[in-house]
């Protein structure tokens, strides 16, 4: 059950086939003014390197330095959602003292995407 991930060198915008997968429905408008309004919307990103799982009694015992260990690897990619939908794949990077994330694969379509 693997995703089917884009080509390195397209932009999210070209992983798309058309703005009704962005937009999640069936109608297209076939003007450009659904893509300048829907341009302007914010969307939260969020970037997932791994995840974890424990108990109450297990998170209650954390304190300062504890380490959780996650279920990835240092090299493996991380997951990049769009308002809840994974929609690519990347890897974390030092920018300017910040941390970013380089897209390196995007999910195919809509139809493919996982909440």
């Amino acid at each position: 059950m693997g995703l089917n991930l884009r080509r390195q060198g397209e932009t999210l915008w070209d992983a798309m086939t058309d703005i009704d997968d962005l937009l999640g429905s069936s109608s297209s408008g076939g003007d450009d003014a659904g893509q300048f309004a829907i341009g302007d919307a914010p969307v939260e990103i969020k970037v997932v390197i791994g995840t974890a799982t424990l108990r109450v009694r297990d998170l209650l015992k954390l304190g300062r330095g504890a380490v959780v260990e996650l279920d990835r690897h240092l090299k493996d990619p991380t997951d990049v959602y769009v308002e809840g939908v994974l929609v690519a794949r990347g890897e974390v990077v030092i920018v300017d003292d910040k941390i970013g994330v380089t897209l390196s694969d995007f999910v195919k379509s809509s139809r493919e995407w996982k909440r």
